[in-house]
């Protein structure tokens, strides 16, 4: 420096600590001769004092949303695990009443409860997702039995990885498992179950890429190596060739040489959409499109699933809904009843439609 004279206007080691003004005690300087010794300090004290226990700090305003998804809100590559829970109890009930009605009628009442539950894990670009549908009805008519209308366990998995937070890409496994919970009969016939617990169940095992649409979140995957799997656990119903397995093998004389097999595998390509959004206020549309061809087995044939629900939503608690659910599996027959006998025909279009109004409790 080319002067020997410093000039300090605070103090340099605590930001807290600073002079008094030095126009009570002298020049705001301090004046030092180099090789002197001498020094001419002016007076200092702290001009306040900070309790550890009470540090000093600025107070900040942020804005918080609460609606941002935070399944969109990347880390430097992860995002902070989580689970994000969804749990659906429903139940429609449809109920008709005639007393000395003049143009005739039944009474009947029926009702339908379901439950629908998801866990769904969240890691960085990992997504492990999974969905258990349970559904249950019965229809009551006057003095007729008690019959069942509705049936379904769906389990559902899916293991999803991205390369990158900004492709729509992953590459996915998905398992599906699907059955249902009590007898199923061809009513009037209530002697000759046509399905039971595990008869049918399938499961679908399959490795692929899904592509997910970045503002409709509409799915397709694609899937060229999916294992299927048909059990009929039930010996009657596997004798009988229920449901595309091998049937049982009979000598000239009808008695029984080979049981028939309780399961069919499959090995196929598998092409599949999804697609759940609000269409319009307070209408929820959910959509799922399945389709699949076995390479071994007469390739070509296709199995058809495809399953639509429109949910109206009243309030928070009263729901209506309406449902298709449509399958073709060229490997099931169907079974009709001629003089009191089951014959078993050819493959044919199944069709359920459903139409309910509710209860509805979600946590």
């Amino acid at each position: 420096m080319k002067s020997d004279t410093i000039k300090f206007q605070e103090n340099p080691f605590n930001p807290l600590m600073g002079f008094l003004p030095m126009k009570d005690y002298g020049t705001n300087t301090m004046n030092y001769t180099r090789g002197s010794g001498n020094y001419d300090l002016p007076y200092f004290k702290p001009e306040f004092y900070v309790k550890a226990t009470k540090p000093k700090f600025t107070e900040v305003e942020i804005k918080y949303n609460p609606n941002i998804d935070l399944n969109l809100v990347p880390l430097n590559d992860e995002v902070i695990g989580y689970w994000d829970k969804k749990n659906k109890l429903g139940l429609d009930l449809n109920q008709i009443a005639f007393v000395n009605w003049s143009s005739g009628g039944e009474n009947s009442i029926s009702g339908i409860i379901k439950g629908d539950f998801q866990r769904k894990y969240t890691k960085g670009r990992f997504v492990w997702d999974n969905t258990l549908s349970l559904r249950y009805g019965v229809n009551k008519q006057s003095d007729r039995e008690l019959r069942k209308t509705d049936d379904v366990l769906d389990l559902n998995i899916s293991l999803g990885y991205r390369k990158s937070n900004i492709s729509d890409w992953y590459y996915v496994t998905k398992v599906n498992f699907k059955t249902q919970f009590t007898d199923g009969f061809n009513y009037p016939n209530i002697d000759d179950p046509i399905s039971r617990w595990f008869a049918p169940a399938y499961l679908f095992v399959g490795m692929g890429g899904e592509y997910v649409m970045p503002k409709s979140r509409m799915k397709f995957y694609i899937s060229p190596v999916t294992y299927k799997a048909t059990f009929v656990l039930d010996q009657t119903l596997a004798n009988q060739g229920a449901f595309g397995v091998q049937k049982a093998e009979y000598d000239d004389l009808g008695n029984m040489i080979r049981k028939g097999k309780n399961s069919r595998a499959e090995l196929g390509f598998l092409l599949s959409n999804e697609w759940k959004k609000e269409v319009l206020k307070n209408i929820f549309l959910d959509h799922k499109l399945s389709l699949y061809s076995d390479y071994l087995n007469n390739f070509g044939n296709i199995y058809v699933s495809w399953e639509m629900k429109i949910d109206l939503k009243v309030n928070e608690y009263v729901h209506a809904n309406i449902g298709t659910y449509f399958i073709y599996d060229d490997n099931v027959k169907s079974k009709v009843e001629r003089d009191g006998v089951q014959v078993m025909e050819g493959p044919k279009p199944q069709f359920k439609q459903t139409l309910g109004v509710g209860l509805v409790y979600t946590f």
